[in-house]
């Protein structure tokens, strides 16, 4: 896990402007505090300011008051954000009336902030769902150029240093897009490696994984890898990327001398991409509860600026990893 303690450490480096829409929410307080009193991240709290102050004191948080407090109703930049809203969606049908709702929900309050130039990234989702956390980020933030869908990576921890990056192997996607099309697997294998970079300080070697390794088998979901990595190598041809591999040829040294002799990939993976949502979300739960590892994520990825979504079932130590890594997103995109 020295991985984590780096991130923190690049994030301390270069402090960025991290909005956290739930403000008065127990677990994001609390980690808010920590974040604060470690110097990881500038933090923007959305809410009343007056209720966050009042909740921070019940629970003796001495640093929350080291935060931007922002109320939703009345800061001085709301109409310049209902005006930057309403440009961005009137061709979609928003009306005045809508943009005057919608610029005093937090979630689209901390999108139109990122989009505005002020702040760098948002954290979300301990109690929110994913589709509301997402929804206003891909209205106003969009995704990155040359990417067209959001996905989900997580950082796998492994207890056998054997595998992947002493240890470490990133999963995807787990989280967001069910079935894929070629392109789009092809843009998950692209933005997973641009992750590996700009998160985990490492370069990607990734495996697009199937039931098939190099024509073993025949069948429509095998063409649809074949045809992912032919895309995502033209996509990336700075990237190391190869495929279709089986799980065991992409991780394991003596299975790809026998399966995949040429590929320079295969053995040494450290990035896997699934074929569908149902592929990897099992993988990495099985991966996670009976290889006891740790599963980091997801952290979403192929967005413009950096907007991660929790679990409703997080903990404070997850919120406080996650600012750590969105921090380290925005780094990079910059």
């Amino acid at each position: 896990m020295d991985l984590i303690q780096n991130i923190i450490a690049r994030a301390k480096e270069n402090l960025q402007r991290i909005v956290l829409p739930e403000g008065l929410e127990e677990r994001t307080l609390r980690a808010a505090d920590m974040l604060l009193r470690d110097k990881v991240a500038h933090l923007i709290l959305i809410g009343n300011p007056d209720q966050i102050k009042a909740k921070a004191d019940e629970l003796k948080l001495s640093h929350v008051a080291e935060a931007t407090l922002l109320d939703p109703k009345n800061h001085e930049k709301k109409e310049e954000y209902k005006e930057l809203l309403l440009k961005l969606r009137q061709a979609k049908g928003l009306t005045p009336e809508k943009a005057a709702v919608l610029v005093e929900d937090p979630l689209y309050l901390g999108c139109l902030m990122i989009k505005n130039g002020d702040a760098d990234g948002e954290i979300a989702g301990a109690q929110n769902a994913t589709g509301d956390v997402l929804r206003p980020a891909l209205q106003i933030i969009k995704t990155m150029p040359g990417i067209s869908c959001v996905s989900g990576t997580f950082l796998m921890f492994l207890q056998d240093k054997y595998f992947g990056q002493n240890g470490l192997l990133m999963f995807a996607d787990c989280a967001v897009l069910p079935n894929p099309t070629a392109e789009q697997l092809a843009q998950i294998a692209v933005s997973t490696g641009k992750s590996a970079r700009a998160i985990a300080a490492m370069e990607p070697r990734i495996a697009m994984l199937s039931f098939s390794t190099k024509g073993s088998a025949q069948h429509e979901m095998v063409d649809k890898v074949v045809e992912a990595t032919r895309i995502a190598k033209e996509m990336a041809p700075d990237m190391q990327i190869d495929g279709e591999l089986q799980a065991d040829a992409a991780i394991i040294p003596n299975v790809a001398a026998l399966k995949a002799p040429d590929s320079f990939v295969a053995g040494k993976a450290n990035v896997l991409v699934f074929p569908s949502l149902e592929v990897g979300n099992i993988c990495y739960k099985l991966v996670q509860r009976l290889g006891h590892a740790e599963a980091v994520g997801p952290i979403l990825q192929g967005m413009a600026a950096p907007v991660n979504d929790l679990s409703r079932g997080c903990s404070v130590e997850d919120i406080y990893k996650m600012v750590a890594i969105t921090a380290n997103q925005a780094i990079a995109s910059k």
